[in-house]
């Protein structure tokens, strides 16, 4: 079962998958972790459901972050014993008097966030060495260094992780695409707060934009470039 299933058609994926898109995409030889804007103010500061978690903060996606967050947490496991690149794109505290624009005009509690939102989950927090990008916008690349960072790092394969799934995960893939990266979204790894748009984002991405799986399936997929794997070309 794909997370689309029953949302998407079996009509529409028929006619995608036969017009050839949805085929799996190479790996590369030097992964990267994107952690996307996964803040208390996403997920809050205990797992609750969504109607429940707005109430601390209207961002949040609640006990959905959460879940996505343990498997995020493997993924950031693999990537610190292998000393692979991780990255934190992340929502800066706002400035009222400057950061408004379109942003505050459509989502006003947005501009409302308490200090403590911004704050990352210790669960998968930075540590000394990761690189931080703080962004105004949906997509990692837009009007930050993160370009110029994978590059100086070597990574040619992106894991994208984090929320939402429909905004800054699916902003930050069309990007990394335009980029020549490769991505790779576990779906059991990113989060949004509307299930149907999670699923028909995903399913997007996986005809067009990236390789879709399980953490289980993506971490299967860099065990060959893992410390200790026997060395084979790759890419």
């Amino acid at each position: 079962m794909k997370p689309w299933d029953g949302i998407i058609s079996e009509e529409d994926q028929k006619a995608t998958y036969a017009a050839g898109f949805g085929r799996p995409s190479s790996i590369g030889r030097r992964p990267a972790l994107l952690i996307i804007d996964v803040q208390y103010r996403t997920i809050g500061t205990s797992p609750k459901p969504i109607l429940e978690a707005i109430k601390e903060f209207p961002t949040s996606c609640g006990e959905l972050g959460w879940n996505a967050m343990r498997n995020i947490a493997l993924l950031l496991a693999e990537f610190r014993r292998n000393e692979w690149p991780v990255l934190y794109p992340h929502v800066a505290p706002k400035n009222k008097a400057t950061d408004g624009g379109r942003l505050a005009e459509k989502v006003p509690a947005i501009m409302d966030i308490a200090a403590k939102g911004y704050e990352f989950p210790t669960e998968i927090a930075p540590r000394e060495g990761d690189v931080l990008i703080p962004k105004k916008h949906p997509s990692a690349f837009f009007a930050t260094p993160l370009a110029s960072h994978l590059i100086d790092l070597g990574a040619d394969t992106l894991v994208v992780t984090g929320c939402t799934t429909s905004g800054c995960v699916r902003g930050s893939v069309l990007d990394a695409f335009a980029y020549n990266f490769r991505a790779f979204v576990p779906h059991d790894a990113v989060y949004d707060r509307c299930a149907t748009s999670h699923a028909v984002n995903l399913f997007d991405m996986a005809a067009k934009y990236a390789d879709v799986a399980t953490t289980a399936e993506i971490l299967e997929r860099l065990r060959p470039l893992s410390k200790g794997s026997p060395v084979r070309k790759v890419g």
